[in-house]
């Protein structure tokens, strides 16, 4: 499949860049309407895939990357052995779930929820930029409340919050064994 200029121009956009490109910044980079650049990130992925490519491109985090192929992701992780960011501590990742799933919110309620102090964890969240200050709610005090950002998008690979597991799904999977996990794939990498 020859591609045309739109599609190369696509292609090109989201191989430099650092971050997911959404549509509007392809749109307003290549002069082109929404669904021309839908179309030639269709004619892509379709090249990619006809040509037997370990390449595809993906959503996540409101935009566009480019991506390995999960079957080749054993052979690309080896070349960031000593590179991998920073694990998050448990409680960091408690305080995470809770903002992901009620933000914006307070400190105030994460701790009611997790039973805990959250200064630290919120602080570590904060400085990796996974979490953000939102606002200010309207009560006495005025507490910050706090939102997730595109970087914990891109960081758990979602498109948008609404591609979170839901609770149902969480608890399906805390049940399952790490063997019943790995036949699931879900500890496959699909990134780069």
């Amino acid at each position: 499949m020859i591609l045309d200029r739109l599609a190369r121009e696509v292609e090109a956009l989201i191989f430099a860049s650092e971050r997911p490109l959404s549509v509007e910044q392809l749109c307003e980079y290549t002069g082109s309407g929404e669904d021309s650049i839908h179309q030639a990130l269709d004619r892509l992925n379709k090249s990619f895939l006809d040509q037997q490519h370990a390449l595809m491109i993906i959503e996540v985090a409101g935009g566009f990357r480019i991506a390995t192929d999960r079957e080749f992701g054993d052979v690309v992780s080896q070349l960031f052995e000593g590179r991998k960011p920073g694990k998050l501590s448990r409680a960091a990742l408690e305080t995470m779930a809770v903002i992901a799933y009620s933000q914006p919110c307070t400190r105030i309620a994460i701790e009611s929820i997790r039973g805990v102090n959250c200064d630290s964890a919120i602080r570590t969240l904060l400085e990796r930029d996974m979490i953000k200050i939102s606002g200010r709610m309207e009560t006495p005090g005025r507490p910050l409340l706090y939102s997730t950002t595109r970087a914990f998008l891109e960081y758990f690979g979602l498109s948008n919050l609404d591609h979170l597991p839901r609770f149902d799904e969480i608890e399906e999977l805390l049940g399952m064994s790490s063997s019943e996990l790995e036949e699931r794939d879900l500890f496959g990498t699909g990134e780069e």
